[in-house]
């Protein structure tokens, strides 16, 4: 019996950088309910706005699925900035405010790996506002590379891309730059008259580079850009070589018969661009020529499910990740509509 009931339920949580997924399944991993909030990384806006963002979502899981705290057996937070035993207390004391006794954090990449494969072994590469790589052998050995921003060694993410763009419109504005069509692309985006409109608001202004400005850039580097697609592909490269770091601290990775590579986060299950894709399978396979990428193809949060039901010896049902699927494939089609 968990809380009362018969049935136990869990609760997985996805606290990205910009937004925080709460979903709730039953013992067969089924989708019960989900809840949304803003990002919950403790790192940009502090354990107590995190916690808020964490909370409000999962209210409002529970209110959808007509179920109490104590009617969830076991919660597994997947959270960005969970990287460091200093992140962990801090996240530890932050979530244990919350009314769950049963319950466990870990970084966010590694919901992508668990959701991403049967057994639990390979690489897993964020690339949402920020980015992060993380992997784990058959022995259970785990490694975990980056996570903490451009001057610490991160050189991805879609605040990285971000202010790419910004500087790419801005150096062929100046002549340092051959000519791109982000100078025309990225004031209309903010809707400014040109590039000197651009750069004098921005600098009298003090105004922050928008992470939209990630969406501009695939678009026109879908559109034939040679600097945009440099862009891109430069970070492949960079992500290609995150997930090397990881390959090579893992004994035993290599007998693998193939070595899956799953990529989560918005800027490579949304963005999809060849330019990252591609880049990033020629820099890691030059290595490990069994590395397979494979782009995630349900929410991260399935995988703080999965991890959950881990914990309480439970397997989830086969049919358990299209009620993800469908619930993904809902919720775009309302952004469409």
């Amino acid at each position: 019996m968990f809380g009362g009931v018969s049935v136990p339920h869990v609760m997985g949580v996805d606290g990205g950088g910009s937004q925080t997924t709460v979903a709730i399944a039953d013992e067969r991993g089924h989708l019960v309910s989900v809840g949304r909030a803003s990002g919950a990384n403790h790192q940009t806006i502090g354990i107590d706005a995190a916690v808020s963002h964490i909370d409000d979502a999962m209210q409002t899981a529970l209110t959808l699925a007509g179920l109490r705290p104590r009617d969830i057996a076991f919660v597994h937070y997947g959270v960005a900035g969970a990287d460091r035993p200093r992140d962990f207390e801090i996240l530890n004391v932050g979530l244990a405010r919350l009314r769950f006794s049963r319950w466990r954090a870990v970084s966010d990449a590694w919901e992508g790996l668990r959701a991403g494969t049967d057994d639990y072994v390979g690489v897993s590469l964020v690339c949402g506002s920020g980015t992060n790589a993380v992997g784990r052998n058959a022995l259970g050995d785990e490694v975990q590379v980056g996570g903490f921003g451009y001057a610490f060694g991160d050189t991805a993410g879609g605040t990285h891309l971000a202010v790419e763009t910004f500087r790419a419109a801005v150096r062929a504005y100046q002549g340092r730059e051959v000519a791109t069509e982000l100078m025309r692309a990225v004031p209309q985006f903010l809707g400014c008259s040109d590039m000197e409109q651009v750069y004098n608001s921005f600098l009298d202004n003090d105004t922050d580079i928008p992470i939209d400005l990630a969406r501009v850039l695939h678009r026109v580097a879908d559109g034939g850009d040679a600097v945009a697609q440099k862009i891109l592909s430069s970070m492949g490269r960079e992500l290609g070589l995150a997930a090397l770091a990881v390959l090579r601290q893992l004994p035993g990775i290599e007998e693998q018969p193939v070595i899956p590579l799953i990529l989560i986060g918005s800027i490579l299950q949304k963005g999809k661009s060849p330019f990252v894709l591609d880049t990033l399978a020629q820099t890691v396979q030059k290595r490990y020529p069994t590395v397979r990428l494979h782009l995630l193809d349900v929410p991260p949060v399935f995988g703080s499910v999965l991890l959950a039901l881990d914990c309480l010896h439970l397997v989830a049902d086969p049919l358990a990740r299209q009620t993800f699927r469908d619930w993904e494939e809902s919720q775009n089609g309302e952004k469409r509509a």
